[in-house]
């Protein structure tokens, strides 16, 4: 069996050598590599867009979409790490374990839009719990989501390693904080809001690991349902799940945001009493938040084991 082609537009990203770290050297796999000093032209980046099989775009949002303009070949699977496709009509939301039925459509689907990272933790926790009734669609829904540097790029990674950097970095820094973070579209639409959440993402002075929490008031839920309840909930919609999985219940006393760094696995944790609730996805900004999210996703359009190189 000829070995599926892969490209990386963008493959000098964070994003994108993380994704290289994962499958470059794998033998079912053959990697068409820009030449460096080629990789900003036009004819050359269409060159290999159209010689791929399946193409990661690791790219600004509006190199995303300029990407996209220069396929020709109608066979080509693109998967978009950008934020540029992750509500738009055509393209599949990269979540395989969002629903019964993600995991066909991405298999099915040419054009593949990869979750945020803040995306993902907050769509792990709260998406199943509205499938299920358990979270009306217009829950007042506050959600704090905790990452390490890396998740910035480039720029941020240089800033808090720098020998010289600016003291405030030692400390967690709030931003977004007009409510218009880029990932909020994606968040209401996924999980079929009706109004985007209150989100605080907060960086802090660890290089990779996310902690993404929802609060919730027991008793303003449909039936007050228990601590209990939204776990039962939980574990059952990601029963069976290789890459999603949920703690036992009433076993954590802290949380660490770093604790699946390294790994390209999500666990969600539910904690408090029956009164109010809190559901954290704990998770690596560059696994499960982005480039193993995308291998997974490379992997199922392929038809192979979603987990290949991944565990």
């Amino acid at each position: 069996m000829a070995k599926a082609k892969v490209y990386i537009d963008g493959q000098s990203g964070t994003t994108g050598l993380q994704i290289f770290d994962r499958i470059g050297a794998r033998d079912d796999l053959e990697m068409l590599r820009i030449d460096e000093d080629k990789r900003h032209d036009t004819e050359e980046r269409r060159r290999f867009i159209n010689a791929a099989d399946v193409v990661f775009l690791c790219l600004p949002d509006e190199g995303a979409r300029e990407a996209v303009a220069l396929v020709e070949n109608p066979d080509v699977r693109i998967i978009d790490a950008s934020t540029a496709h992750r509500t738009a009509e055509g393209w599949t939301y990269g979540f395989p374990e969002l629903n019964a039925t993600q995991r066909d459509e991405i298999a099915r689907s040419r054009r593949i839009a990869n979750p945020g990272c803040h995306a993902t933790g907050l769509i792990s926790t709260t998406a199943p719990l509205v499938q299920a009734g358990l979270l009306p669609a217009d829950y007042p829904l506050t959600c704090h989501s905790l990452t390490g540097y890396s998740g910035g790029g480039k720029r941020m990674i240089a800033d808090y390693v720098a020998s010289d950097r600016c003291e405030a970095l030692d400390a967690p820094g709030i931003y977004g904080l007009g409510q218009q973070h880029k990932h909020l579209p994606e968040m209401q639409k996924v999980c079929g809001l009706t109004h985007a959440p209150i989100f605080m993402p907060i960086v802090d002075d660890y290089y990779k690991g996310m902690a993404t929490s929802i609060m919730l008031h027991n008793h303003l839920l449909p039936g007050a349902p228990t601590m209990a309840d939204i776990w039962d909930c939980l574990a059952a919609h990601y029963e069976g799940q290789r890459l999603v999985s949920v703690a036992p219940l009433g076993v954590e006393t802290m949380l660490y945001a770093n604790e699946m760094a390294g790994t390209n696995e999500l666990r969600i944790v539910v904690c408090g009493n029956d009164e109010r609730t809190t559901v954290t996805a704990l998770f690596d900004n560059l696994g499960k938040g982005a480039s193993g999210a995308a291998v997974q996703n490379m992997n199922i359009v392929l038809g192979l084991d979603e987990t290949t190189g991944l565990l």
